[in-house]
């Protein structure tokens, strides 16, 4: 359909909404109405169409016509999963008691962010396992040192994806590694081999490198402003770590307490079992998926992510449950824990929903082709990384999705490169890479933003609001070292020039928040 740039407006009424109202769900179902009805408006019955169409979108998330949708459906299921054990850990005292322990290990505030940093850079098998499960394990912790849950989402979700997309050996890493290798084979580029190339590229990715520096920069030297500081203030000074004006949030569940005095272990079992099973069973899948050769690269190329992550709950719910017996907890205790643990984790579902359904109905509008089409040749060349970079975060912000993203603009900007100057094709690689996370971070509809937002246990347009100021500067750094890189070509001189910009923006921040703070 070429509707070009009015192709942008279901998108971005919805994205205005969500700011106006910090309303998520009328927000995103406007998007899809007006979306399914620009879609529809040359039809015989437009409005008919237009439910029909919205329809058989929300239907495909659970089934398709080759049966149950393993994509989607799984990952709903894998959230209310999620939910259950995370409940289950409450009643059983697995939470208490490891918050209690880490509190006697982890004694500051500091510490306990950079923990969960830490978490986030060690665990970058998958981004939607990676916001889940560093949310779930580091909340008890963060929570007893009055951390906001805005605060927790920021870090879950800052080192998440831009772990993932740096990681060879990821999800991301192999879907990444699999596109270079269709692009250097098309353009004839035989100097190098997809995975060579990708990490010659990793290190260009400034985005993804100075998102997480700045995660543990903003943790030191406690750079929380704006409506950052507005939800540490609150948490640090009255210990409510979230606003309860809002609601309920997703994971957040009142009605599971403690039924039993519990151990550290109820804990760290069901989620070391999450974890191992869910590596275990990526595995399996991988090599089950790979034809010729297994190799390590192949097998995370091939791996079945939503399968593994569904096997590796549903092992991680059985043994949880089998630890509540041994506890002593009753049996009602247990299935009411199971059912307060399904609805805690709703509103993240229909917010998963929404996004998915607004991002198809975007797909059916050409949002993301018109976006690319933007692009020609008329630009010095040293100024391709830097607008590769802002396209490939508009489109990504835009349309929710960073694979999506990736699929579309890597193509295009390796046939821009190979166009007209090919030493630039691996900067304008990186450089839609590092758009591509960018725009995911400041997208309210992004997946794994709504994940973060979950795992974290925050509201989740709080999240969104609370992370965009820190995006927006990590994406000004990106610019400078863009910049240098398309004009010079040097890594060194483009890294060097993006870490003084980096330092330079902690000690303007700094002077601000004690200028600015300090007075008021």
């Amino acid at each position: 359909m070429e509707l070009g740039i009015w192709s942008l407006l279901p998108p971005v009424l919805a994205l205005v909404m969500v700011m106006i109202t910090r309303r998520v769900l009328p927000s995103l179902g406007l998007g899809i109405v007006v979306g399914a009805l620009m879609i529809n408006y040359e039809g015989g019955n437009m409005v008919l169409d237009s439910i029909t169409q919205i329809a058989s979108t929300v239907g495909a998330i659970f089934f398709t016509s080759e049966g149950i949708n393993t994509w989607e459906f799984y990952i709903i299921l894998l959230l209310l999963m999620l939910g259950v054990i995370a409940s289950l850990i409450t009643i059983t005292g697995g939470s208490r008691a490891f918050g209690e322990w880490a509190l006697t290990k982890v004694k500051t505030r500091v510490g306990a962010q950079f923990v969960a940093g830490f978490l986030g850079i060690i665990i970058f098998i998958d981004d939607y396992f990676n916001s889940l499960t560093v949310g779930n394990v580091s909340r008890p912790l963060t929570d007893r040192h009055r951390i906001s849950r805005a605060k927790l989402a920021y870090l879950v979700d800052s080192t998440a994806a831009p772990m993932c997309v740096i990681a060879p050996l990821s999800s991301w890493g192999a879907y990444i590694i699999t596109i270079i290798g269709s692009i250097l084979i098309t353009h004839g580029v035989t100097q190098y081999e997809a995975l060579q190339a990708f990490m010659i590229i990793a290190p260009m990715n400034f985005y993804a490198i100075f998102a997480i520096l700045l995660v543990f920069a903003v943790a030191y030297f406690k750079l929380d402003f704006g409506p950052m500081r507005a939800h540490e203030l609150r948490a640090q000074q009255t210990g409510e770590l979230y606003d309860e004006n809002r609601g309920g949030i997703p994971g957040e569940n009142k009605e599971a307490v403690a039924a039993v005095q519990g151990r550290v272990s109820d804990l760290i079992v069901p989620i070391a079992t999450l974890i191992a099973a869910t590596v275990f069973f990526m595995i399996m899948t991988g090599i089950d998926g790979t034809e010729g050769q297994v190799t390590l690269l192949a097998t995370f190329e091939n791996t079945d992510v939503a399968a593994a992550l569904l096997y590796g709950g549903l092992i991680s719910i059985i043994v949880t449950v089998a630890l509540s017996f041994v506890r002593k907890v009753r049996g009602s205790q247990i299935g009411n824990g199971i059912w307060t643990g399904i609805k805690s984790m709703l509103p993240a579902v229909y917010i998963l929903v929404f996004a998915w359904t607004i991002i198809e109905i975007i797909d059916g509008l050409g949002t993301g082709e018109y976006l690319a089409s933007i692009i020609d040749g008329n630009i010095p060349l040293g100024l391709l990384p830097v607008l590769l970079f802002i396209i490939a975060g508009f489109m990504a912000f835009s349309t929710g999705t960073s694979w999506g993203t990736f699929g579309i603009m890597l193509p295009i900007a390796a046939e821009i490169a190979a166009q007209t100057d090919v030493t630039l094709l691996l900067p304008v690689l990186a450089a839609v890479l590092a758009g591509a996370i960018f725009g995911d971070h400041c997208s309210p509809i992004s997946d794994t933003t709504i994940l973060s937002s979950a795992g974290a246990g925050s509201h989740h347009i709080d999240h969104v609001i609370t992370q965009l100021p820190y995006a927006l500067i990590v994406a000004a750094i990106s610019i400078a070292g863009f910049l240098v890189l398309g004009f010079t070509g040097s890594l060194v001189l483009s890294l060097l020039v993006a870490l003084a910009v980096f330092v330079l923006a902690i000690v303007i921040l700094k002077m601000v928040i004690k200028t600015v703070y300090q007075q008021a």
